[in-house]
């Protein structure tokens, strides 16, 4: 079993320390309400932790695209309550990143006190990794921890700056990203499926061409699967197609063959001339998608033959859509993936962040899978074998 390289908070005595603790906490809101507490929820292991041994627990987090300036859109206030309820305990809230306020609140904590501080990302230097910037808010703490595995391939200044001033450590969340989505590359119980959708080759070609090299079965379904379809010399119709993306698209079809690799693309598509709930859907085979329409989910031919290779699957990672799940014409072949990676309780499952997870919330399945990955982004860098600076900056064992 493969471990984890880095230290990590358990490698350190923090009793009485200020440990400032990045997190992501980047959740959904409506009407000042967080609407999804994934992600708060899967701090609380680090964060009990830390409470439990005594820190002074100072919490970082960016929540949106905010323009570098306060935006009362985008405050960590309403993120503020959620954790209070799901952690038990009060946490002090600073309506500033930086500066006068959030020094003499830092300065009046007690052992096992949680503060937050406002959305970095209010302060134009977070983005732009200012070392002046880093080295103000790594002066509120004594030692730095990460567990925004989700923002772990920023280079910002709160996850990566900030460790060139204090000693860095891994959470116990970042740890177990980085320990599950390696350790499946590296020591995977066999078969090993992969199921990879979305609608770009682009985006997750490094991540294709990782997968070949360690996978028995690679699933290729959503709009991706078109660019692949073309190198195949078929006709797609309207469909999402990279044209610049075929000619790779070939080589990974000719490296799969090399690998002994069972690289399956759909064999039939839910098809229309528009995007819309209402749209005149009909069921074609690959070679058959007429001019004008488009191939919005994998077909009931295709969702049979995914199935029968994820029953047989010990190991699975799952990452994008079949098809355009948000709307109900085309959500079956999602669904059905969706449903066929939570019946195999026999498999370890990993999905894989990002619209996967969407999916598993929508149907009712997230409960159903062994490990859900909580950076999209992060999760893909990863896995293709790009460095993430916010793992590269902590200290190694």
């Amino acid at each position: 079993m493969l471990t984890f390289s880095k230290k990590t908070v358990k490698d350190v005595d923090v009793r009485g320390k200020r440990v400032l603790v990045r997190v992501d906490f980047n959740v959904p809101l409506a009407e000042g309400a967080v609407t999804d507490d994934t992600r708060v929820r899967a701090a609380l292991p680090t964060l009990r932790y830390l409470v439990d041994h005594g820190a002074r627990v100072i919490l970082v987090s960016h929540l949106g695209r905010p323009d570098g300036a306060p935006d009362e859109r985008y405050s960590l206030r309403p993120v503020r309550r959620t954790l209070q309820r799901l952690l038990g305990r009060n946490v002090v809230f600073v309506p500033e990143v930086v500066g006068t306020e959030a020094t003499e609140a830092v300065g009046r904590m007690v052992d096992g006190e949680v503060l937050m501080l406002e959305n970095v990302r209010f302060h134009p230097g977070e983005k732009s990794n200012d070392p002046d910037f880093a080295r103000e808010l790594a002066a509120l703490g004594d030692l730095y921890v990460n567990d925004a595995f989700g923002a772990a391939h920023r280079a910002h200044a709160s996850t990566a700056g900030v460790a060139r001033f204090l000693p860095a450590y891994a959470g116990l969340l970042l740890a177990r990203e980085v320990e599950t989505l390696t350790g499946m590359l590296t020591d995977p119980e066999r078969p090993f499926v992969a199921i990879l959708g979305g609608s770009k080759v682009s985006d997750k070609f490094g991540v294709i061409e990782r997968l070949i090299d360690c996978v028995d079965t690679l699933l290729i379904g959503g709009g991706m699967a078109f660019t692949f379809l073309v190198a195949k010399g078929l006709e797609v119709g309207d469909s999402i197609l990279e044209t610049d993306w075929v000619e790779p698209a070939k080589r990974m079809l000719d490296k799969a063959d090399e690998k002994n690799v069972n690289l399956v693309l759909p064999t039939d598509f839910v098809v229309a001339a528009d995007i819309a709930e209402d749209a005149d859907t009909r069921i074609v085979g690959r070679e058959e998608i007429p001019p004008g329409m488009k191939g919005l989910d994998i077909g009931p031919s295709s969702v049979e033959l995914f199935k029968g290779e994820i029953a047989a699957a010990r190991t699975i990672f799952w990452n994008g859509p079949m098809g355009v799940f948000e709307m109900t014409p085309f959500e079956t072949g999602t669904k059905e993936v969706a449903i066929a990676v939570g019946r195999n309780n026999r498999a370890a499952s990993i999905i894989g962040g990002g619209d996967s997870v969407a999916a598993l919330k929508k149907f009712g399945l997230e409960d159903r899978v062994t490990f859900v990955s909580t950076g999209g982004g992060a999760s893909m860098k990863l896995l293709e074998g790009a460095p993430l600076p916010g793992l590269e900056a902590l200290l190694d064992r």
